[in-house]
C-alpha cells in the first residue's frame, strides 16, 4: 500500500446493487424434511434436481438443489443415501438458499483507490482486478521470495487456492480451524491412538450405551448425523452425561448434568480415572492387550480422588463416583466425546489426552458403541507438475510448537509484523472464506499486522468485515453456483459426493477454482492448471474411480466397499496401532522426550476478579460462526445473540430479561454494541454466555449490523498450547455495564 495506515473501508452500495431474487417459492415444501411420494413426484416434474454438498458448515452434507427455469432455487433436500445426513438437512443446510438469494452479496470485483484524497473501493473488471493481484504475486516473489505471500483460508475455495500457492512456491498456508478449533484434539488422540479423530468423528453414537459430552454441544453445533444418532441413542435408553457450566440442549437430554467450574475439566477426568482404576472398573483384557503405560498411569492418578477433585471442580464426590461407574457399566459401548472446538485454556492437548486415556481404559476405541475404525477413499490427483520446494513455510513459522500439523494462523499474523529477529517475513495475504476479524482473537495484533502488509486480497461471497481491510475484493459465487472438489470423508464405509452447479453464478461472481486458475495462468503456471473447466478435472477423477458425471448426476453419493478390515475389533484380535509402540500409549514417551508431561496434569488457571465473569461462547443450530448472521433465511430464525446471566448476578446488578447491557473485558476492551440479557438458571453464577458470530459492524450486512455483541472482540487474552500451538480463548473475563460507555458528555 502507498499509505502508512490501512484504513478500514465499509463496502458501500458501490457494486452491491441488483434486483432481489424471488423467494416466493421458499414455502413450497413446508418446513419438514420429509415429503410424501405425491409431493416429491410433483417436485420432480416441475424442478430440475442437481447434486451438491453443503458449504454452510464443515459437515458437508450431500444434498439435492432444486432449481426452476428462471434461476430460482426453491429448496434444498438431503440426499437419502448420504451417511453425513441420512437424507435430513439441518436449518443451516436448508438455509443455503438464503446464501444464494442474499441481496447483500458481493457482486463485482472492487479495488482500493485514492479518490479526492480518500481511500475508497472502486468497481473494476475481473481482468483489471486479476492483473493487479497477479502483479502483486510477482512483485512479492521478486522482492522477498514467494514464501512471503501467505494464504489464510477456510472451506472449499481454500483447496483451489492452496494448489495455486504451492505451485507458486509458497507453503505459508494456515486456517483458523486448526489452532482455534480442533487441532489440540487431533494432537491428543494421535499421541494416544496414533490417529487423528478427523471429521466426521468416528463415534458410534447410534449403538452407544453411554455418551459423555465435555463442553461438546451436540444439538447446538448441529453436526447432523451425530444429532440424529444421539436422538436414536436416547430412544434406546443410552445414558447421557454432560459436563458443562451451562445447561445446554444436550444437558437437557442428559441423565447427569455436571455444572463444572470452568477450566477444571482435567481434574474431573483424573478423578474419573482414579475411580475406574482403583475400583477395578477398567477393561482389563483390553488394557493388557492393546495399551502401554498402565502402571505409570495407575501411580499417577492414585491421589486424584473424587474428594480432591471436589475442591477444584465443585462437583460432589458422590456424583463423580456415580458417573464413573455409569461409564464402566456401559463399557465398551461408551464414548467420551472428543469435541470439536477445544481451544480453551492452553493445556488443551493434555485435556484431549485425558479424554483419549479414559476411552482407552474403558476399551471403547475400535468397539461397537464406542469408536469405529473409520475409512475413506482416496481421490486421484489430477496430473500436474511437482510443486517447487519453498525455503520456508508454515512449519518454520510455527517451529516452536513441535507437534503442530498445520499452519497456525496467529503465528502467520505475528510473522507479518516487521522485526529484526523475524526470519520468516510475511508481506502479503490472500484471505479466502474466513472472516478473520470475527475468528481471530486479539484484534489489536490482527489490525497491526494488516496495517504492515504490502498487499491484501480477499475472496468471499459476502462483504464480511475482513473485506474492509483489503486492497482487492473478489466476489466468489456460492456453492450452489459452482463445481468443486469431490467430497471424500472418513466414515463407516467409504463414499464420495459431488457438487455441481444448480444455477449460473449471480451478478459478476466467480467460482474459487476459476479465480485460482486465472491467477495461475497470469503467473505462467499453466501446467498446473491444465484444464479449461473444473468439470474436466472432476470427470477425469470420477473415471479413475469407476464412475462418471452422468452417474453422479443421478445418485449424488456413491458408496465403496471397505478394504481396511472390520468396523470393530474382534475379541482377542491382534491389532497394531499406528503409534511408535504399536499400542495405545497411555504414557507418552514422545511427550516426555519433547520435555512435556507424559501424563495429563491439572493446572490451576486464572479466575475472574471481583465483579467480572468468565466469558463463555458457543453455537446455535441455525448459524455457522459469523458466516450466516446475514443469511435472510437463517437470520429470520435468530437475528441476534443474548447474554445468559445467572439470577443471582441479575439481582445484584438489577438486570431483567431484555435489559440492554455492554461488556468490558479485563484489558478494558469494550463491546461496540449492546446485548440483551437473558436471566436464566442455566448458567453458573461465575460465568456468562453468548452465541458466537454476531455484532457485525459493517452496515452493508443489512440484517446483521449492530445485532448483539461480537465475542471475539472481547477475547484479547490468548493462552497458547505449547505442544501444538492452539490458541485458548476461554480465559477472558467481562464486567457488565448497564450505562452506554460510548456516550460522551459535552463540557
Amino acid at each position: 500500500m502507498s499509505t502508512s495506515r490501512r484504513k478500514f473501508i465499509k463496502i458501500s452500495a458501490l457494486g452491491l446493487g441488483g434486483v432481489a431474487a424471488s423467494t416466493t417459492a421458499l414455502n413450497l415444501f413446508g418446513t419438514s424434511p420429509f415429503f410424501d411420494a405425491v409431493v416429491l413426484d410433483e417436485v420432480a416434474k416441475k424442478l430440475h434436481r442437481t447434486p451438491t454438498y453443503c458449504e454452510v458448515c464443515f459437515w458437508k452434507c450431500a444434498a439435492w438443489a432444486y432449481s426452476d427455469s428462471e434461476g430460482n432455487i426453491p429448496k434444498i433436500l438431503g440426499n437419502e443415501t448420504d451417511p453425513h445426513c441420512y437424507g435430513r438437512l439441518c436449518p443451516r443446510g436448508t438455509g443455503g438458499v438464503g446464501m444464494y438469494n442474499d441481496t447483500d452479496r458481493l457482486k463485482t470485483p472492487l479495488i482500493r483507490k485514492m479518490v479526492d484524497g480518500e481511500q475508497t473501493f472502486v468497481e473494476s473488471s475481473w481482468e483489471e482486478a486479476l492483473d493487479l493481484v497477479a502483479g502483486k504475486f510477482k512483485a512479492v516473489k521478486e522482492k522477498y521470495g514467494s514464501e512471503s505471500f501467505a494464504l489464510l483460508k477456510h472451506g472449499s475455495p481454500g483447496k483451489h487456492l492452496e494448489h495455486l500457492f504451492k505451485a507458486y512456491g509458497s507453503d505459508t498456508i494456515a486456517e483458523p480451524a486448526y489452532a482455534q478449533c480442533r487441532g489440540a484434539r487431533e494432537a491428543g488422540f494421535a499421541l494416544t491412538f496414533g490417529s487423528w479423530v478427523g471429521s466426521p468423528e468416528p463415534t458410534d453414537i447410534r449403538d452407544t450405551k453411554c455418551l459423555v459430552l465435555i463442553g461438546s454441544h451436540i444439538g447446538e453445533n448441529m453436526h447432523n448425523s451425530q444429532v440424529q444418532e444421539m436422538s436414536d441413542a436416547i430412544d434406546n435408553g443410552a445414558t447421557i452425561i454432560t459436563v458443562d457450566p451451562r445447561y445446554s440442549t444436550a444437558a437437557s437430554k442428559s441423565k447427569y448434568w455436571l455444572a463444572i467450574k470452568p477450566a477444571t475439566d482435567i481434574a474431573l477426568m483424573l478423578a474419573w480415572m482414579n475411580v475406574i482404576i482403583e475400583e477395578g472398573l477398567y477393561d482389563k483384557d483390553y488394557v493388557e492387550k492393546y495399551t502401554t503405560g498402565f502402571n505409570e498411569l495407575k501411580k499417577h492418578v492414585l491421589n486424584f480422588s473424587p474428594e480432591w477433585a471436589y475442591g477444584i471442580t465443585t462437583i460432589k464426590p458422590a456424583e463423580i463416583r456415580k458417573t464413573a461407574r455409569e461409564m464402566a457399566n456401559a463399557a465398551p459401548a461408551v464414548i467420551i466425546h472428543p469435541g470439536r472446538h477445544v481451544a480453551w485454556y492452553g493445556d488443551d492437548t493434555q485435556r484431549a489426552r485425558a479424554m483419549a486415556i479414559l476411552n482407552a481404559l474403558l476399551g471403547s476405541w475400535g468397539r461397537r458403541g464406542g469408536f469405529y475404525f473409520k475409512e475413506s477413499i482416496s481421490i486421484p490427483k489430477y496430473p500436474s507438475p511437482k510443486y517447487p520446494q519453498p525455503e520456508w513455510g508454515w512449519p518454520e513459522i510455527g517451529e516452536k510448537y513441535p507437534l503442530a500439523q498445520m499452519g497456525i494462523t496467529t503465528e502467520v499474523i505475528k510473522a507479518s509484523l516487521p522485526s529484526e529477529v523475524n526470519k520468516y517475513p510475511v508481506k502479503a495475504w490472500m484471505v479466502a472464506g474466513t472472516n478473520l476479524t470475527k475468528s481471530i482473537p486479539n484484534k489489536e495484533l490482527l489490525e497491526n499486522a494488516m496495517n504492515e502488509l504490502e498487499f491484501l486480497v480477499v475472496l468471499d461471497t459476502m462483504p464480511m468485515d475482513i473485506t474492509g481491510y483489503a486492497d482487492v475484493v473478489l466476489p466468489e459465487c456460492t456453492y450452489l453456483e459452482r463445481f468443486d472438489g469431490i467430497r471424500s470423508a472418513t466414515n463407516r464405509e467409504p463414499s464420495i459426493a459431488v457438487r455441481f452447479p444448480a444455477v449460473k453464478p449471480k451478478y459478476d461472481s466467480k467460482p474459487g477454482w476459476w479465480v485460482a486458475k486465472q491467477i495461475g495462468d497470469r503467473l505462467g503456471l499453466n501446467e498446473y492448471f491444465d484444464y479449461d473447466d473444473y468439470k474436466d478435472v472432476i470427470a477425469w477423477q470420477l473415471d479413475k474411480m469407476g464412475t462418471s458425471i452422468e452417474e453422479m448426476i443421478k445418485i449424488g453419493v456413491k458408496h465403496y466397499p471397505r478394504k481396511s478390515g472390520g468396523l470393530y475389533l474382534k475379541d482377542g484380535e491382534p491389532y497394531n496401532f499406528p503409534t511408535s509402540s504399536g499400542k495405545i500409549e497411555l504414557y507418552s514417551k514422545e511427550l516426555k522426550d519433547l520435555g512435556f508431561d507424559p501424563l495429563p496434569k491439572y493446572t490451576k488457571h486464572p479466575e475472574p476478579p471481583a465483579g467480572f465473569y468468565r466469558l463463555n461462547y458457543g453455537r446455535a443450530p441455525m448459524h455457522t460462526f459469523s458466516r450466516t448472521a446475514n443469511n435472510p433465511n437463517l437470520n429470520d430464525l435468530m437475528n441476534e445473540n443474548n447474554l445468559w446471566v445467572n439470577p443471582k448476578v441479575a439481582r445484584i446488578l438489577g438486570l431483567t430479561s431484555g435489559s440492554e447491557v455492554w461488556l468490558r473485558n479485563q484489558d478494558k476492551v469494550t463491546s461496540t454494541f449492546p446485548i440483551k440479557v437473558r436471566v436464566t438458571e442455566r448458567i453458573r453464577w461465575d460465568s456468562v454466555y453468548m452465541v458466537h458470530g454476531f455484532g457485525h459492524d459493517n452496515k452493508k450486512l443489512s440484517r446483521a449490523y449492530g445485532k448483539g455483541i461480537n465475542d471475539t472482540q472481547l477475547i484479547s487474552k490468548v493462552y497458547e498450547d505449547p505442544i501444538m500451538g492452539g490458541t485458548g480463548m476461554r480465559g477472558n473475563f467481562v464486567e457488565i455495564l448497564t450505562d452506554n460507555p460510548h456516550n460522551t458528555v459535552e463540557s
